[in-house]
C-alpha cells in the first residue's frame, strides 16, 4: 500500500480554522446598527442645529431686512413723486385696491394739507428674461409723474436701458395721461406707436409700455374710490 509521506512543514502547520467559526453576514449587520443609528442621530442633531441657528439669525435681521426695503421703496419713490407734492408717508399710508382686471393693487397717496395729490402703485409683465416690475406716479389729474423700473432681468447690455441709470428711454412717458395720448399709440414704433423700442430687444419695452398703460387706465378707472380713499 503507498503511503502519504508528509514534510515537517506540513507536520508543524496550523490547521485553520472551521467555516463554521466565522461571524455570517446577519451578525456582522448586527454589529454595525448601532454605529448606523449613532450616526444617523448626530445628523438629526446637526441638522436641528443648523436650522435652529438660521431661525435664529433670520429673527434677528427681520427687521433690518424691513427697513432697508423700505428705504429702498422709499428712494426709488423719491424718483417718480416730487417732494413737493406730499406732507404725508405715502409708504405707510398705502391701501389695496382690487380692480377687475390686475387683481389687487397696493396703491400709497400722496396727500398735501389732506387733499390728494398723487398716487404711487406697482405694475409688472413679463419681459424677455421675466418679469419686469415698475412703479409710477400718476396726479390727481391723471398724467404720468415719473416711472421707474425696480426689478428686471432683462439681457445686460441690450435690454437694461429700461433702467434710469442706463438712459433717459424710461423718462420720456413723464407728462402723458390717457387725454393726450391716443390709445393706439401707447405701443414701441415698430407696432405702431410712438415709443422707441432697443435695437433687437423690442420685448422689453414692449411690456413696459404695456404696463405704464394698465396703470393710466387702472388710475382712471378708480379715480373717485382713490379721492375718497
Amino acid at each position: 500500500m503507498n503511503q502519504t509521506t508528509m514534510t515537517p512543514a506540513e507536520e508543524t502547520a496550523v490547521p485553520a480554522e472551521p467555516l463554521a467559526g466565522k461571524p455570517s453576514l446577519l451578525e456582522r449587520l448586527e454589529r454595525w446598527r448601532p454605529l448606523v443609528a449613532y450616526q444617523g442621530l448626530s445628523l438629526g442633531l446637526i441638522c436641528a442645529l443648523v436650522a435652529l441657528i438660521l431661525l435664529v439669525a433670520n429673527a434677528l435681521t427681520q427687521g433690518t431686512i424691513a427697513e432697508q426695503q423700505m428705504a429702498d421703496r422709499l428712494a426709488v419713490l423719491r424718483q417718480v413723486l416730487p417732494e413737493a407734492l406730499y406732507d404725508n408717508n405715502p409708504l405707510a399710508d398705502g391701501f389695496k385696491v382690487q380692480d377687475a382686471e390686475l387683481g389687487e393693487i397696493e396703491v400709497f397717496p400722496a396727500r398735501l394739507q389732506g387733499k390728494l395729490t398723487a398716487v404711487v402703485f406697482q405694475g409688472s409683465n413679463i419681459g424677455y428674461g421675466g418679469p419686469i416690475e415698475q412703479m409710477m406716479a400718476v396726479d390727481a389729474q391723471g398724467r404720468i409723474l415719473g416711472v421707474r423700473v425696480l426689478a428686471h432681468k432683462e439681457t445686460p447690455g441690450l435690454a437694461d436701458k429700461i433702467e434710469a441709470s442706463r438712459s433717459d428711454w424710461i423718462k420720456v412717458f413723464d407728462g402723458l395721461s390717457l387725454d393726450n395720448t391716443a390709445l393706439d399709440k401707447w405701443k414701441v414704433k415698430k407696432d405702431g406707436g410712438q415709443f422707441d423700442q432697443f435695437a433687437g430687444a423690442t420685448i422689453t419695452p414692449r411690456a413696459v409700455v404695456k404696463t405704464v398703460l394698465q396703470g393710466l387706465q387702472f388710475q382712471a378707472r378708480h379715480a373717485e374710490q382713490l379721492k375718497a380713499e
